[in-house]
């Protein structure tokens, strides 16, 4: 049986469905916990204006785009505060246009209180909150252009990495365990995993330390400042893996311990299908059965992708996991690899031994 110390996955992760009014307005998360989210991931499912990101590191004016590699923008009427359970809107049509239908993504990590480290030996100097029962860490830090170490926080080793650089048109330089050393992916492409060691020096992360590389402009250039969200995996709670395509619609199943309420998909050994897929419970073409065919690609602004038939999208969320019921190339080519961060809707099996039931 998986075990788990998270009953509630609804206190460090939620999912907000809402449509904008144009004007301003208060989102309240429907989760069973309350949850000031430290991450907030905000899309348009109506049209496509860019994905925006905002965090309480930065505050609420700041805003990068995972689908761009625009430096950092500063917009006071976007996001306007964190609440105890949601947020506050502004006007700006990225995130509130009338009549238009948003998914907001959010994430707990230590309600916006940092920890500040200085520069000491080969480490950059930073900021980080954490949150060591999630699994979720947000740093940011300003690069030397010197190999450095960062110490993350974490309590294991990260499973998912995510760079940016904020104060110029960098690549969102990203790591998963399933890509192995010396690869990186790219959240603003569909591109397949490509040959860099310079952007973590040809080093994997450890249970206590991230390593970036001086000679990559997209962890470390001198006098860069930074973003980096880190996840290690959490029992019952979280998993960073991958699977092997089968071409077919009877498609593999993958075991996470949990049923999922939020799974990113991308192929991570071709371009061909691979796209950023985020999927999610909150958004079913069928109001709640399994087969979840909606999907918003994270590399492009377009509008969420709705209609399709579950042979070339649909994806079960089960009580323990998902199965693939696609033979689209961004879910189950034959042979292909494809690697995916989930977060739980419902643990397994509780920290008492009472089993979750399928939806």
């Amino acid at each position: 049986m998986a075990y788990t110390n998270i009953d509630d996955p609804s206190a460090y992760f939620q999912i907000d469905l809402y449509a904008g009014n144009g004007s301003t307005q208060s989102i309240t998360n429907d989760g069973n916990s309350d949850l000031q989210p430290d991450l907030l991931w905000i899309k348009s499912r109506s049209d496509s204006s860019f994905h925006a990101w905002t965090d309480s590191t930065r505050g609420t004016s700041k805003r990068i785009y995972s689908n761009s590699t625009a430096a950092e923008e500063s917009h006071a009427d976007r996001v306007t505060a964190f609440n105890t359970d949601g947020f506050s809107l502004g006007s700006s049509s990225l995130v509130n246009t009338n009549n238009y239908n948003y998914a907001a993504w959010q994430w707990k990590a230590n309600g916006g209180t940092l920890t500040t480290v200085g520069e000491s030996g080969s480490n950059p100097g930073f900021t980080r909150q954490t949150n060591t029962d999630a699994g979720f860490s947000i740093i940011a830090y300003t690069g030397t252009g010197s190999n450095g170490t960062i110490a993350h926080g974490l309590p294991s080793t990260p499973g998912m990495i995510i760079f940016k650089r904020r104060n110029n048109a960098n690549v969102w330089a990203t790591w998963h365990q399933g890509i192995g050393d010396d690869y990186k992916l790219v959240l603003n492409s569909s591109d397949a995993k490509d040959s860099d060691g310079a952007f973590m020096n040809s080093t994997l992360p450890t249970s206590s330390n991230i390593t970036v590389g001086g000679a990559s402009v997209n962890t470390n250039a001198d006098g860069g400042t930074y973003m980096c969200y880190a996840w290690s995996p959490i029992q019952g709670y979280s998993k960073f893996g991958s699977y092997v395509g089968n071409g077919n619609v009877d498609g593999p199943v993958v075991y996470l311990g949990f049923q999922p309420a939020w799974i990113l998909l991308k192929r991570s050994d071709s371009s061909t299908g691979g796209n950023w897929s985020v999927i999610d419970n909150k958004r079913s073409a069928s109001g709640g059965a399994n087969a979840i065919v909606y999907s918003i690609t994270a590399n492009e602004p377009d509008a969420e992708s709705t209609g399709e038939a579950e042979s070339t999208y649909g994806v079960d969320f089960l009580s323990n996991g998902f199965k693939i019921r696609a033979s689209h190339s961004t879910r189950n080519t034959s042979g292909g690899t494809y690697i995916y961060m989930a977060f739980a809707e419902n643990p397994f099996t509780t920290s008492t031994g009472v089993p979750t039931t399928a939806r």
